[in-house]
């Protein structure tokens, strides 16, 4: 079989797939605009401001957008928050205070938050008296909920918050639908608890209809380089909720004196707007790129996640190679057909806030951008690609070619 018929044969195998994606992109769009139709954006909110900020409407309504799309009572967006991880930071600190307690009920968060919560010296939770236990998933990859109500129990006196990561980060599970988040929400709360509902959204914003805020999640944070910037917004990151977290997290963000008031960003937020209205189309091109790479993977015997004739919660497809030269071959290819450093070779390093040496394909436009065509994986077994993204599903068609090449 050639790889065009190869190819060619997914597709056709894979209509339904994408006639589900493509409905859940249009509804989408259409809240998207509702949104900037509800705040009536204009070009004014596109102006920058410099020094203290204050009256910056393009910052402030883009909170306020970033609100309704998602479900939300208030937002925070700012060009501040440096990235995800830097996002979830800034939410974890504003919630929490000295002596409370986080239980984690989707296990180990992803690697680059280990140091924020259990850091030794450098300013961590731990560093603050605040303890971060985890519940481990259950031999299925789900929550476990007998574990889940036995450590509420134990905790109950401190505890103020339930920390939930949606994507899989470093894990051989799938992520976790929105259906899910609502069923856990709803376990806790039946449970007796009242704090704060956490939800790290990175790379699930805009795969399904509905956001954990609108099944009962407290606050939502995630990254505008992945989903919700639709490869246009520079910079960035997001945190909505609920009005009270909100107005805590904005003066840990600023200062508790002055909050949400001042911030500002000399560049204007053109790109952030126009990068929001993109996002729900620019996904769905991510995510038939992913089934498409997924279907060809399956059909070489290569088991990937989730599965082919499963609905993604996220961007992210893993795929399991049996050799670390596979592995890297793969992620090679991904960088051979990157619009940007296509000429560079790659070669595991140690990246800081990771266990082990990591290869990672980003010829991106915008560093390190997750919605766009890439893909990174940790040297060490079992050998496992987490491939994410793609602006254009041709993009990702064409990626694929070249994975074939080397594979086949």
């Amino acid at each position: 079989m050639t790889i065009d018929v190869l190819i060619k044969n997914c597709e056709e195998g894979l209509k339904a797939q994408f006639e589900t994606a493509d409905k859940i992109s249009q509804f989408n769009q259409e809240k998207v605009l509702t949104a900037f139709k509800n705040k009536r954006i204009a070009i004014r909110h596109f102006n920058g401001s410099t020094g203290y900020g204050y009256g910056d409407e393009g910052r402030f309504t883009l909170g306020e957008v970033y609100a309704e799309v998602f479900g939300a009572e208030a937002g925070l967006v700012s060009p501040a928050l440096l990235s995800g991880t830097h996002a979830l930071t800034v939410g974890l600190f504003g919630v929490l205070r000295t002596g409370d307690a986080v239980l984690s009920v989707s296990g180990m968060p992803y690697d680059t938050i280990r140091g924020v919560i259990f850091g030794e010296g450098n300013g961590s939770l731990k560093d603050y008296g605040i303890s971060f236990d985890c519940v481990p998933l259950d031999e299925n990859g789900k929550f476990d909920r007998v574990t889940i109500a036995k450590e509420m129990a134990r905790l109950k006196d401190n505890l103020k918050m339930i920390y939930l990561q949606r994507s899989r980060g470093y894990e051989l599970r799938d992520a976790f639908t929105v259906a899910e988040i609502k069923e856990i929400c709803d376990f806790v709360r039946a449970e007796g608890f009242e704090g704060c509902i956490f939800v790290d959204n990175c790379y699930g914003e805009f795969v399904e209809e509905k956001e954990p805020c609108e099944v009962g999640a407290d606050v939502a944070v995630g990254s505008l380089i992945k989903n919700p910037g639709g490869g246009l917004t520079p910079t960035g990151g997001y945190i909505v909720g609920k009005q009270t977290y909100i107005d805590k997290i904005a003066g840990r963000l600023v200062a508790p004196s002055v909050g949400n008031e001042v911030g500002s960003y000399a560049y204007g937020y053109r790109l952030f707007y126009q990068g929001l209205f993109l996002a729900p189309h620019v996904v769905n091109q991510a995510v038939k790129g992913g089934f498409l790479i997924g279907k060809a993977m399956e059909t070489l015997g290569y088991e990937n996640f989730p599965k082919i004739d499963k609905t993604p919660a996220d961007i992210t497809r893993a795929i399991r190679f049996d050799t670390a030269k596979q592995l890297c071959d793969f992620i090679q290819s991904v960088q051979e057909v990157s619009p940007v450093d296509s000429f560079v070779t790659l070669e595991p390093w140690d990246m800081p806030g990771y266990d082990s040496k990591v290869i990672m394909a980003a010829g991106c436009f915008v560093e390190g951008a997750s919605i766009e065509l890439s893909a990174d994986a940790p040297v060490k077994e079992p050998y496992t690609a987490y491939f994410q993204g793609g602006l254009t599903y041709e993009h990702c068609k064409f990626a694929l070619k070249k994975i074939l090449e080397k594979l086949m």
